[in-house]
């Protein structure tokens, strides 16, 4: 397993993190229940092979089933300490809707996960609006009591997530207040980067010395929709070019994926750990010979 530093929080993190939202939401893409016994069976057989693999990144959250994937980690994960000799690094969310109770839904998230303290701690989003970002930054706000809980050891570190690329985000990454930034980056969505500008709050949270995670690694299923639409005869496997097509990007610490199951695990930590198969996405944007 690659492993690399998050940001300047100097915790060593696996290249590629269990994505929890396969894990807690009914149907998330495919037929799923994650009450039903058979389904539930194969979660942990997938986290006990992700940590097999060296995989010490797993992010969930309260909203993914209404505390299902948290309790689901929480007794897959009870009592690990480390993958790959690594720390166990686990991340969950709060959404802004939560701010009046947000201690109270930190520890329920902390039963869930049958832990004392979260290594990161982040604001559940899709997309902020000005406003939402003023009241986050305010004093007062949302961001200075994640601080608070961040000052007395419930949350390591603080971070925000986004599907979004626009004016909040990159507030955000400018007030400093943050040690994480979680984004949508991949093939289809590439609007947190662009290397021929260059442009992008991949760019920006680097510079702020913020760990990246990435989210939507194979593009939840986009592309694949895409190609089936275009070609209805294909047959070619395009995940572990997706895959790489993340990994490749200097400034992307974790690739977050969800694996429903072992052999997903196993795919795609081989996909990983074949750095043959990254590019040099330079090269790729090029238009002149």
């Amino acid at each position: 397993m690659e492993y690399t530093v998050l940001g300047e929080t100097g915790q060593q993190v696996s290249r590629i993190g269990y994505g929890g939202a396969a894990a807690g939401l009914k149907n998330y893409l495919h037929t799923f229940d994650p009450e039903d016994p058979a389904d539930r069976k194969k979660l942990f057989e997938s986290i006990e092979t992700a940590l097999a693999s060296g995989i010490n990144y797993y992010d969930t959250a309260p909203g993914y089933g209404n505390g299902q994937s948290e309790d689901i980690m929480g007794a897959a994960l009870e009592g690990v300490k480390e993958s790959g000799s690594h720390p166990l690094f686990i991340a969950t969310k709060v959404s802004y809707g939560e701010r009046a109770s947000l201690r109270e839904t930190v520890e329920l998230s902390l039963k869930r996960l049958r832990r004392d303290r979260i290594e990161l701690l982040q604001i559940h989003g899709n997309s902020y609006t000005q406003e939402q970002a003023d009241d986050i930054l305010g004093t007062g706000g949302m961001a200075e009591e994640m601080l608070r809980l961040k000052q007395e050891g419930l949350a390591k570190y603080i971070g925000f997530t986004s599907e979004d690329n626009n004016d909040s985000v990159y507030r955000f990454i400018r007030s400093g207040m943050f040690d994480t930034m979680q984004i949508c980056y991949n093939f289809i969505f590439q609007h947190s980067y662009e290397p021929s500008r260059p442009f992008g709050s991949l760019l920006e949270a680097e510079k702020a010395g913020m760990g990246i995670i990435t989210m939507r690694t194979p593009t939840s299923g986009t592309f694949q929709r895409w190609i089936q639409m275009v070609n209805p005869a294909n047959t070619f496997d395009y995940t572990p070019a997706l895959i790489h097509f993340v990994l490749s990007n200097p400034y992307v610490d974790v690739a977050l994926m969800g694996m429903r199951d072992a052999d997903i695990v196993r795919k795609n930590t081989a996909i990983a750990d074949d750095l043959e198969g990254r590019i040099n996405l330079d090269e790729l944007h090029s238009r002149y010979v």
